[in-house]
């Protein structure tokens, strides 16, 4: 309602705010009374019949108050945002939160200070790309829908190749940025790191996404930011482990199943090498028991790593 009154410059009327939040008239009439007794501005007319709400010209939306679970919130999204540091996202959201801290009261920029120092996250950081690419490129080619020429970093052998991307969709997961796009040497659409860029420039060429591409579809089979069809994996966590599996989502398609003490975890998921990564991560703890490919990459690894410690 405070949204909706402090856009309205001639004023809303009691239906249409009924209408607009979805409530009866006397949920309306509640409210504004709930306003006006916190010291909201809100003003009556009256016209043709009719009573219309709004505030007083001079009133802005940054007077209004924060709740302490809201500054604990915005407290913590800050902290979240470090990992993004040297991005056009972080610095833009950073900016956004400053002017809503300077237009908020002493007392709420008091609680906010404290909450800061109450909270934290604690994430890995990813190293950024040259700021040519990081800042604003990627982002504003998605916006503009403008083909771009980058120089990329492929991650398993570590070359550098020119590329031509077709940007459809910048995606934050796991503390770092990619963005998903039509690669138009392979004529597929893919995934690359931002990070792993090298150097990006705007092209004069324009695109157009196609209807039938789908991001939620895309990512939805991965299990990390890798695009590839799903497969049935079924793990086995022993006891020191099956607590801490099952208080978590890790796919929307995971079962979970005890076995006595054990857990037994299914998914049908993309991305055998991130699956082989995690389920490394778990030494012991963790057995593959299917599919046997992915069972037999995580039990050469193992041998490859009882080697190297022999």
């Amino acid at each position: 309602m405070i949204q909706r009154l402090a856009r309205s410059r001639w004023g809303v009327g009691l239906d249409e705010l009924a209408g607009d939040l979805e409530c009866h008239k006397r949920t309306v009439y509640r409210d504004l009374d709930a306003l006006m007794l916190a010291g909201f501005p809100v003003l009556s007319e009256r016209r043709d019949n009719k009573v219309f709400y709004r505030f007083l010209e001079n009133f802005k939306l940054g007077d209004v108050p924060f709740t302490p679970d809201e500054i604990l919130s915005l407290a913590f999204g800050e902290d979240l945002l470090r990992t993004l540091e040297g991005t056009v996202f972080h610095d833009s959201i950073r900016s956004a939160l400053d002017k809503i801290r300077a237009s908020s009261a002493p007392s709420s920029r008091s609680s906010w200070h404290g909450s800061a120092s109450r909270s934290g996250c604690c994430r890995a950081r990813t190293a950024t790309t040259p700021r040519c690419a990081t800042r604003s490129t990627p982002h504003d080619c998605v916006l503009e829908r403008r083909t771009v020429s980058m120089r990329y970093r492929t991650g398993g052998t570590g070359r550098e190749r020119a590329r031509d991307l077709d940007p459809y969709r910048v995606w934050y997961r796991n503390g770092a940025l990619y963005v998903v796009g039509l690669d138009h040497d392979s004529g597929e659409v893919r995934t690359f790191a931002v990070g792993r860029i090298r150097s990006i420039e705007p092209s004069r060429r324009r695109f157009q996404v196609p209807a039938s591409f789908d991001f939620d579809a895309y990512i939805g089979a991965a299990f990390g930011v890798v695009h590839e069809p799903p497969m049935r994996v079924r793990i086995l966590f022993d006891p020191r482990w099956a607590d801490w599996v099952a208080e978590r989502t890790w796919h929307a398609t995971q079962k979970l199943e005890r076995r006595g003490r054990s857990l037994e975890l299914t998914m049908e998921v993309g991305g055998a090498a991130e699956v082989r990564s995690w389920v490394l991560s778990f030494g012991a703890g963790a057995e593959v028991l299917e599919p046997e490919s992915l069972r037999s990459d995580v039990q050469k690894e193992l041998e490859k790593a009882v080697a190297r410690y022999r």
